[in-house]
C-alpha cells in the first residue's frame, strides 16, 4: 500500500517504521526537519517537509495515489488534521482517519459529520488508553485484557509468579483440567515470543495470553495464582486527559480516589471537573507525599504522567507498599520490558494502542479489530469470515495454517468455541486469531 502519515511527532514516527517493515510505501510529512531526518535515516521512508493542511505539500507527497492518509500531528494541532484529512480525501486518497483531542467527536451523532466530510475514522489515543485502564481494574489479575464479540470472547494477559498452579505444567496437561474453556494462544519469554504446543511447558517468569470463552474466564484469572480485588480505594498519578478520564469512569465504582497534579492550574480545572474525586496538588515523585495521602489503603495506583520514568518508579514504589494493582503509562518502548521486571502489574502505551487502531486499515475488510500487544510486536486480530475464505475450505489441522499464527476461538451466532486442531470455521464466524509479525499478511488471506 502507499502511506502517507501526516506527523513526526512519536506516534507518527513510530507508525511510519512499523507500517514501513510491512513492506508498504511509506512517505512522512513534517514541519520538523529534525525529525524527518532522523526517520529516514532509520528507516527506507520518502519524508516531505512542510505542513500537512497545504494543498502543495499534499500534492508533493503524492497523496493523489495514496491508498491511506494518516493525519498524526501532535494532539495541539488537532485542526490540523481534521484539515489535512479533507484535503486528502478529496485530492484522491482511498482512506483517510485522523488524529483528535476532542471526546464531542466521538458521539454517535457526530460522527456523520466527520464521515460526510470523507473521513473514514477519527482516533483519540488517550481515550482509549483511559478505557484500557478502567478494563483493567475491573479484571485486575490481568495484566491486559481484552473483549471481543460484546463479551464472548476475551483475551487474557498475566504473569506467572511462584503463587500460579500453570508453573512447571504443559499445554496439554492445562488443556486437560479445563474443560477446553480457554486456549493459551502464545507464551511471552525473555525476548521471545512462542506459540505453544502441547509439549510446551510453562515457565516462572512466562506472560501468558489466553483466549477464553465467556464461562471460563473467571478460572483462566484464577490460574494466575491472584485473587481479584474490588477496587474501592484508589490513587491517580497525573492529571492529564487520560487521568481526569479515568477518575471520571472509576467515580461509577470507587468510593474514594485521590488524584495527584503538580500543576496547580491543572489541579484547578480538575476540581470542578469531577465529582467524587479528592484533587491534590503536589509532587507525585515525593514518596513521603503518597504516604501521607494513603498510598497504604488503596487497592489501586495508576500512574499516568508526562514522565514514563516517574510512572514507574512511583508504581514499583506502590507495589513494594502492597497495592495490589499497579498501571504505569509508559511511553519508551525501551521501558517496558524493564517496568514489568521492576514489578508493574500492566503497561499502557499510546503508541501501541494508536498503531492497532491504524493497523486495520492495512488489512482486508474483514478484519474487525485488531491490538498491538505490550512487550512483543504480536497482534489480536479479530476477523469476519467471507464465503469464500480459505479458512472455511477445511479442518484447521488440514489447512497449512501459518506456523507463526494461532486460532484462539470463534463466534458463531450467540456461541463461541475455543478452537483446536479438528476446528472447521464457517461463513460469517467472528474469529480470534494471535499472529508474530511476520505472519499477519498470511493470516490475513485466510479471510479474503
Amino acid at each position: 500500500m502507499r502511506i502517507i502519515v501526516a506527523g513526526a511527532g512519536e506516534i507518527g514516527s513510530h507508525l511510519a517504521k512499523m507500517l514501513s517493515m510491512e513492506f508498504h510505501e511509506i512517505t512522512v510529512i513534517s514541519q520538523n526537519e529534525e525529525n524527518l531526518e532522523k526517520i529516514s535515516s532509520e528507516s527506507d521512508i520518502v519524508t516531505v517537509e512542510g505542513v500537512s493542511s497545504s494543498i502543495d505539500t499534499l500534492v508533493k507527497a503524492g497523496v493523489q495515489n495514496a491508498d491511506l492518509f494518516i493525519a498524526v500531528n501532535p494532539d495541539a494541532e488537532q485542526d490540523i488534521n481534521i484539515v489535512s484529512a479533507v484535503l486528502a480525501k478529496k485530492l484522491g486518497a482511498k482512506k483517510v482517519t485522523a488524529r483528535i483531542n476532542n471526546e464531542e467527536y466521538q458521539k454517535n451523532e457526530n460522527r456523520i459529520l466527520f464521515t460526510d466530510l470523507g473521513i473514514d475514522s477519527l482516533f483519540y489515543p488517550e481515550k482509549i488508553a483511559a478505557t484500557e485502564i478502567v478494563n483493567l481494574l475491573k479484571q485486575n489479575t490481568a495484566s491486559e485484557f481484552m473483549s471481543y464479540s460484546h463479551g464472548k470472547l476475551q483475551l487474557i494477559v498475566y504473569k506467572l509468579e511462584s503463587c500460579s498452579p500453570m508453573v512447571d505444567r504443559t499445554v496439554a496437561e492445562l488443556r486437560e483440567s479445563t474443560q477446553n474453556l480457554f486456549r493459551t494462544v502464545a507464551i511471552s519469554r525473555g525476548n521471545k515470543t512462542i506459540i505453544p504446543r502441547s509439549a510446551t511447558r510453562f515457565k516462572l517468569g512466562d506472560i501468558v495470553y489466553l483466549v477464553s470463552k465467556k464461562e471460563g474466564m473467571e478460572q483462566a484469572l484464577s490460574l494466575s495464582g491472584k485473587s481479584k480485588v474490588a477496587i474501592k480505594n484508589l490513587m491517580i498519578l497525573g492529571g492529564g486527559r487520560i487521568g481526569e478520564m479515568v477518575a471520571k469512569a472509576m467515580e461509577r465504582q470507587a468510593e474514594n480516589i485521590k488524584l495527584i497534579e503538580l500543576n496547580p492550574a491543572k489541579c484547578e480545572h480538575l476540581s470542578e471537573a469531577l465529582n467524587k474525586t479528592l484533587v491534590i496538588n503536589g509532587d507525585g515523585r515525593n514518596s513521603d507525599l503518597l504516604l501521607e495521602e494513603g498510598l497504604k489503603d488503596m487497592e489501586a495506583f495508576v500512574a499516568v504522567t508526562s514522565s514514563s520514568e516517574t510512572n514507574i518508579l512511583s508504581c514499583v514504589v506502590a507495589k513494594r507498599m502492597g497495592i495490589s494493582k499497579v498501571i504505569a503509562e509508559v511511553e519508551n518502548f525501551e521501558y517496558i520490558k524493564l517496568a514489568e521486571e521492576m514489578g508493574v502489574d500492566s503497561v499502557i502505551n499510546k503508541k501501541l494502542i494508536t498503531a492497532g487502531k491504524i493497523f486495520r486499515f492495512t488489512l482486508s475488510n474483514k478484519v474487525r479489530s485488531i491490538k498491538v500487544l505490550n512487550g512483543t510486536d504480536a497482534v489480536m486480530l479479530e476477523f469476519i469470515v467471507n464465503t469464500n475464505s480459505k479458512i472455511t475450505t477445511g479442518k484447521l489441522k488440514d489447512l497449512h495454517f501459518p506456523d507463526d499464527a494461532i486460532i484462539g476461538g470463534y463466534v458463531r451466532g450467540n456461541e463461541s468455541f475455543i478452537a483446536d486442531r479438528e476446528s472447521t470455521i464457517r461463513p460469517y464466524d467472528q474469529v480470534v486469531v494471535f499472529a508474530n509479525p511476520d505472519a499477519v499478511d498470511k493470516v490475513d488471506k485466510f479471510f479474503l
